[in-house]
């Protein structure tokens, strides 16, 4: 029975996040998948993903895997998929993998960016894909305070609270502010990610920006492990999960 990997691309303006749950608020990026396998197969299938994105976060580079025992030659399924899928959701390409493969647990890294629209007039073209910060924002202590992400952190001060997770030390690769006009992207690259972490540390950036909090709070607020410490959760939509590399 052959093992797949598929890479997705997806809007998730629409969706109630990746994975199905039974007080999902709306269709799952999941739960369409799955339907759209079982149309194409016949099969019953669970597709297992990289991450679990949130209810409106985007992605250009999820990864799934699953088993089946479909004849159709690898190289179609792009095609054979999207047939099948919604125009906001779009199988970029695939190919067989060992049975050991699971795309959550083999990976090595995942890349997350976070775009901000730092103007007082919206841009009705980037709003699904974009958190608009209307005020003035201080992007040199920003990247001053990202840089401190870097490395092997507790980040419990940046999960969500209630999260059932019992390991908060991450690896972080990099973190890293770049700005292109009135848009400020944060590239952050990690072993793992916690419930709404890359978008704690945003509403914290943006608490910087702002002048409300310093670059060296960074610290601090890791050291504290509390939710409580840092800055708020930033919006949905500005979140697109970018690669996984394996």
């Amino acid at each position: 029975m052959p093992h797949l990997k598929i890479t997705l691309a997806y809007d998730g303006t629409n969706y109630a996040g990746w994975q199905v749950q039974p007080e999902a608020h709306g269709p799952t990026i999941q739960g369409i998948v799955a339907a759209a396998l079982k149309r194409l197969t016949g099969e019953r299938i669970c597709p297992v993903a990289a991450g679990r994105t949130d209810a409106g976060v985007h992605a250009r580079g999820q990864v799934i895997s699953f088993s089946t025992s479909s004849r159709i030659p690898v190289e179609r399924w792009p095609l054979a998929l999207n047939s099948l899928l919604p125009e906001d959701i779009a199988a970029l390409s695939a190919e067989v993998v060992s049975p050991e493969f699971h795309a959550r647990y083999s990976a090595r890294w995942k890349w997350y960016r976070y775009t901000i629209y730092n103007h007082s007039l919206p841009d009705v073209f980037s709003r699904r894909y974009s958190w608009q910060v209307r005020y003035p924002l201080d992007f040199a202590a920003m990247a001053r305070g990202a840089s401190y992400f870097t490395g092997r952190h507790d980040f419990r001060s940046f999960c969500a609270a209630g999260s059932p997770v019992r390991q908060f030390e991450r690896d972080v690769l990099k973190a890293h502010l770049h700005c292109q006009g009135h848009y400020i992207f944060f590239d952050v690259v990690a072993n793992g990610f916690l419930y709404h972490m890359v978008r704690i540390m945003v509403g914290t950036l943006v608490e910087i920006g702002r002048g409300r909090l310093l670059p060296e709070d960074i610290p601090v607020i890791l050291a504290a492990r509390s939710r409580e410490k840092a800055g708020p959760t930033a919006p949905p939509q500005g979140l697109c999960l970018e690669r996984v590399a394996y």
